[in-house]
């Protein structure tokens, strides 16, 4: 059974900085590509940053390109998203997740869908105050 885990969520003023952290258990880690995705309240779950299997790929929408990085370290079996000069619209739930398949690679396309098939964890409230 896949379990998706996030943590590192929590309050922060506006210009600050939170590092969120992903681990995942069940499946061999370092197959998958991993992504992080965010909802607000009264929003669609979209598409943050993802990152390839190996490190060598990773993508992100435009609101934090230059702000957010994604890493990974597969010995750890852990996935980060540091997030630096956070702003009052980053506030939302951020999910971690899975690709369902290994041929599944980072990419605008896999970050435009929040596939249901995805392994998704319960998700890390991040709040900015203004």
């Amino acid at each position: 059974q896949v379990q998706v885990v996030e943590s590192g969520g929590g309050l922060v003023q506006a210009g600050g900085s939170l590092r969120l952290s992903c681990t995942a258990s069940g499946l061999t880690f370092g197959n998958y590509a991993m992504g992080w995705f965010r909802q607000a309240p009264g929003k669609e779950r979209e598409g943050v940053s993802c990152i390839s299997w190996n490190g060598g790929r990773t993508d992100y929408v435009d609101s934090v390109k230059g702000r957010f990085t994604i890493s990974r370290d597969n010995a750890k079996r852990t996935l980060y998203l540091q997030m630096n000069s956070l702003k009052p619209e980053d506030t939302a739930i951020y999910y971690c997740a899975a690709a369902r398949s290994r041929f599944d690679s980072c990419s605008g396309s896999w970050l435009s869908i929040a596939r249901s098939d995805n392994y998704w964890g319960q998700g890390t409230q991040v709040t900015v105050s203004s």
